[in-house]
């Protein structure tokens, strides 16, 4: 696993914030994903899991944490630097495994082949 990807970014959590973002809406850079079910706030181990409701027929995704890239406190809303498409393409949801390492080492497979802090 690489660390980066499953730590936020700095500019979004500086040293000792931690807000709360369960309920936020998500963003993704071509529109509304769904809203935050869980969010963990652990340094190398963080992600989001993101109820997409309606958009991929209610289920969830997991997002790993370097993929934010902004918090509206004010508007409630999570932004992600992937589109809606890349988000859908990701290794599929479990919610019997999504803490295993085989799957985050998938996941992070999958998300590490975008260059870290680009869409």
């Amino acid at each position: 696993m690489t660390p980066d990807l499953w730590s936020y970014r700095s500019h979004v959590y500086g040293t000792g914030q931690t807000l709360d973002v369960i309920g936020y809406d998500v963003e993704a850079t071509d529109g509304k994903i769904g809203s935050v079910d869980e969010a963990t706030y652990e340094v190398g181990q963080s992600y989001l899991i993101v109820d997409t409701g309606p958009w991929i027929f209610g289920k969830k995704v997991m997002l790993p944490a370097s993929v934010v890239t902004q918090i509206d406190p004010q508007e409630r809303k999570v932004f992600v630097s992937r589109t809606k498409q890349e988000i859908k393409s990701a290794p599929e949801f479990d919610e019997s495994e999504f803490k295993e390492p085989t799957y985050q080492n998938s996941l992070g497979e999958y998300y590490g082949r975008f260059p870290y802090g680009t869409p």
